[in-house]
């Protein structure tokens, strides 16, 4: 699939807001989190999820070391998991499910890769369809202007002053993927987050959050360009 035929649909909400974060040039949206509350602890079983313990585990050998996620704060079907493909794309294909909180890799023979998610708050989501065309290790995070002035303690981190430096309180967490169409930026990213128990809810302001392990899995499977689509459910475009 070409970039020419790739379409990103967008409310017309959704156009103000990007048209007003592109006016500062090439920044990223608010991605930040809007609430802090855990998920309701899961009871883990040790043997049955000891895979799991090391799937999310701490990572020291990142530029900058990463926890381990505690899992009594993640709901279990929100872990990382080969599955039976549920969208009929081909492989390589990304396809998050917003109705489930769940990205879906797909892969050959009929599987993919299922990631669990964290969305944006309800006037900020999107749907369509668009491709990976970039993607950053660490990557730093650019408030818009219009986030900036509703929160202007962050004008500390606008595009003029170089963005918030790449770490651990980054809301883009570890890794970034960025969604184009057209060859252009849509300002919409897959990325990290330390907070785990934001998974499988709706509380950023804006993209498709995964936790940093998650993302750094998904990081070393995608080349760009890769298609991308997002809609409700694994079936067609909502």
């Amino acid at each position: 699939m070409t970039q020419t035929q790739v379409r990103v649909r967008f409310s017309r909400r959704q156009i103000l807001r990007l048209g007003a974060a592109a006016a500062g040039g090439f920044v990223l949206p608010a991605c930040s989190t809007t609430g802090n509350e855990p998920a309701e602890p899961v009871q883990i079983k040790p043997a049955e999820d000891r895979s799991y313990l090391s799937i999310y585990r701490a990572m020291p050998e990142e530029d900058f070391p990463i926890p381990a996620v505690d899992l009594s704060k993640v709901n279990k079907r929100f872990y990382r998991q080969l599955v039976d493909d549920p969208t009929g794309e081909r492989p390589g294909t990304i396809v998050v499910d917003t109705r489930n909180f769940f990205l879906y890799l797909v892969r050959p023979g009929g599987k993919a890769m299922r990631y669990g998610v964290g969305l944006g708050r309800q006037g900020f989501e999107w749907s369509g369809d668009g491709v990976i065309q970039w993607k950053q290790r660490w990557p730093k995070w650019t408030p818009p202007a219009e986030m900036i002035a509703r929160q202007p303690e962050l004008g500390k981190w606008s595009a003029e002053n170089g963005g918030q430096p790449p770490g651990l309180n980054n809301p883009l967490g570890a890794r970034a993927l960025y969604i184009f169409q057209n060859g252009e930026d849509t300002l919409y990213r897959l990325h990290g987050t330390p907070e785990f128990w934001t998974i499988g809810k709706a509380v950023s302001s804006g993209c498709v959050r995964l936790m940093n392990q998650d993302i750094i899995d998904l990081y070393d499977r995608v080349a760009t360009p890769t298609p991308i689509i997002v809609r409700a459910g694994t079936g067609a475009l909502f």
